[in-house]
């Protein structure tokens, strides 16, 4: 079972990439997301990161 996640608090130079990289040493990274503003294409500091719900515990956990 995958569980999704909110990743607030971003720096806005975060990009996808550098998220699943974040998440990558828990598990495997289903997805991950960084949020972006439709008219600048910048970041909006936030993002969604899925990934199995175990896994997804124990990055919470360490990166809380």
């Amino acid at each position: 079972m995958t569980m999704s996640m909110y990743v607030g608090n971003l720096p806005f130079s975060a990009d996808s990439t550098s998220l699943q990289s974040l998440f990558s040493p828990f598990g495997e990274v289903v997805s991950a997301r960084v949020m972006s503003d439709r008219e600048t294409g910048r970041s909006r500091g936030f993002g969604f990161v899925e990934m199995d719900a175990a896994n997804a515990k124990t990055a919470i956990a360490s990166l809380d």
